[in-house]
């Protein structure tokens, strides 16, 4: 995929003020996730900010949110999308607030526009998933491994895997009936990639009852 191939109406929207983004770090990452008909993606850096699988109180099911960290620094995306698309982006990250992020603690590469760039984080932190027990879906961490993949190659998959935390939980084995709603294919070889990573950090295997 080619991260810099931009809509044709991106430079008239950007001169106009009517481009939001926002800095992807889970299934963001990966374009086939998205429901947006966004205007560019671009690789992505930002500093003080670590990923966490954190527990819900109303759910048994982990989410990926962004926690502050000084000094740490994630990888992952912006993109970058009109903004009366905004609301339909909040819709989606329900559960997490909207902050923006300093610009001089982003990486972007390069940017194509000036523009308010936004990360979501958890509404209530809670413990992480490994501290609970909440389960991983595997459908949906395979979307987010699926999209680091095609960005970051296999290094930027192993840079995920280790550096998330909470990951010492057990992932439901929904990759042939998903329930998360945005699911993937993977290939043989992806998916055997990734299922070897994942244990060798201490995720462990549910089958689906």
């Amino acid at each position: 995929m080619d991260i810099h191939a931009d809509h044709p109406d991106f430079p008239a929207l950007a001169q106009a003020g009517q481009v939001v983004a926002y800095f992807g770090y889970g299934s963001l990452v990966n374009p086939a996730t998205l429901r947006t008909k966004f205007l560019a993606i671009r690789r992505a850096e930002v500093f003080g900010w670590r990923r966490f699988w954190l527990s819900r109180s109303e759910t048994e099911i982990a989410l990926l949110s962004a926690l502050r960290d000084p000094g740490h620094a994630t990888q992952g995306v912006v993109v970058y999308d009109h903004a009366d698309h905004l609301a339909a982006v909040d819709e989606r990250e329900a559960g997490y607030v909207r902050r923006t992020v300093d610009l001089a603690g982003l990486a972007v590469d390069r940017a194509p526009a000036k523009a308010p760039i936004h990360i979501y984080e958890a509404i209530e932190p809670s413990k992480t998933a490994a501290a609970t027990g909440a389960l991983i879906l595997q459908s949906y961490l395979d979307a987010v491994l699926q999209g680091f993949l095609s960005l970051y190659g296999r290094e930027g998959v192993e840079r995920f895997v280790t550096e998330t935390q909470g990951f010492e939980t057990e992932i439901l084995c929904d990759r042939h009936a998903p329930r998360y709603p945005r699911s993937v294919l993977l290939g043989a070889q992806d998916a055997a990639f990734f299922d070897a990573l994942v244990v060798a950090r201490g995720a462990r295997f549910r089958p689906v009852a």
